[in-house]
């Protein structure tokens, strides 16, 4: 069951990553010169494939509770950014986007079961490190 969690969760995780990383490029668009959606969307993604590979390469519950700070933290965002207008706040830009689209929603299920199934793994299995 292990090895099935840590390669659920890692495979969730980079799901998220091709779909941010496909993505990148029109949101960055919108802020040529700033910090930009699209760059955000790159760094998330760098660190969801750094997890997912330290997740498959150790399958520690550290690795686990990493999956669930990504996986969380994206689908927070993500549905936050969806329902809520928040302003450019310093630096980091107004993303405000009040629509579903596929690849939004295949992230969105993606963040989530990575969040979810890295959860259960903590519970479920036993301590290792």
């Amino acid at each position: 069951m292990a090895w099935s969690l840590r390669v659920l969760v890692a495979a969730a995780l980079v799901v998220d990553v091709v779909v941010h990383i496909r993505l990148a490029g029109g949101y960055q668009q919108a802020s040529p010169g700033g910090i930009g959606a699209g760059n955000l969307f790159r760094v998330e993604a760098a660190v969801a494939m750094a997890v997912a590979l330290w997740l498959l390469v150790s399958g520690s519950r550290a690795a686990f509770a990493a999956s669930i700070v990504v996986g969380l933290s994206a689908v927070v965002a993500v549905l936050l950014y969806r329902y809520v207008d928040v302003p450019a706040v310093g630096p980091l830009p107004a993303m405000y986007e009040p629509v579903w689209f596929f690849e939004k929603s295949l992230s969105a299920v993606a963040e989530a079961v990575a969040a979810v199934g890295a959860l259960v793994a903590i519970w479920a299995l036993p301590a290792r490190d």
